[in-house]
């Protein structure tokens, strides 16, 4: 768990130090800030993604915001012996028209992340090869209609086949392990999500080779997957 206190917390540069094996995942609960923690967080920001925070209407938004780039910022700080502030991220070019708004990454060797937050709920997984998180709060019933025709047809015929009381979780175990492999490619929903099967059962299905997915373990009420590039 991420403490995003100030002192004693991931601002705090001890580093640089190498990654501690092929994956690190991070987990911070928004509402296990105090404001203290908050205007920290605050503070760790650059000024383009303060005023995007400060565009959001509603608080719980603005802090999860705020909460998730300040979680990047302070484990890549302590990763890279840099000052929050100054880390030297960058944008790739997009994977549908090649404009300069694709996926962010930080102009470091051997250092690829991945960053996602839903409601109260923020996952950071840092990796040296490419490395997709997502985590969502769960489906509704109604958005589970909705978005049928995102998920691949054995998908589908497999959500089909579970009780109607089963499938807003199933659904949404799906949905974090697509968007987790769409983030790890570098594409994210560019790519049509219902060309990859990831299975909708207990165990994840890997969608192509050279990849690993897992399922993460997070609160009640939310799914989690990462899933990362496999090295050569």
């Amino acid at each position: 768990m991420l403490d995003l206190s100030g002192p004693g917390g991931p601002a705090d540069l001890a580093g640089p130090r190498p990654l501690r094996g092929p994956l690190e995942l991070y987990l911070a609960q928004v509402a296990a800030q105090d404001e203290q923690a908050l205007e920290h967080a605050r503070e760790l920001l650059d000024a383009e993604e303060r005023a995007r925070a400060a565009a959001f209407r509603h608080d719980r938004d603005r802090d999860a915001y705020v909460v998730a780039h300040a979680a990047l910022r302070g484990v890549l700080s302590v990763l890279l012996g840099v000052r929050a502030q100054a880390l030297p991220l960058a944008r790739e070019p997009c994977a549908g028209c090649g404009g300069p708004h694709g996926r962010p990454v930080v102009r470091a060797p051997g250092v690829h992340f991945s960053l996602s937050h839903s409601g109260g709920l923020v996952m950071v997984a840092l990796a040296p090869e490419p490395v997709g998180v997502d985590v969502e709060g769960l489906a509704s019933v109604r958005a589970v209609l909705g978005a049928q025709s995102a998920l691949h047809r054995a998908e589908s015929e497999e959500l089909a086949r579970l009780p109607a009381a089963a499938r807003p979780e199933a659904f949404t175990r799906t949905w974090v392990r697509k968007e987790a492999y769409l983030k790890g490619l570098g594409t994210g929903l560019v790519r049509d999500p219902s060309l990859d099967y990831v299975g909708t059962g207990p165990h994840p299905v890997v969608p192509s080779p050279g990849w690993s997915l897992r399922d993460v373990l997070v609160p009640t009420g939310y799914a989690a997957a990462v899933a990362v590039r496999t090295p050569p």
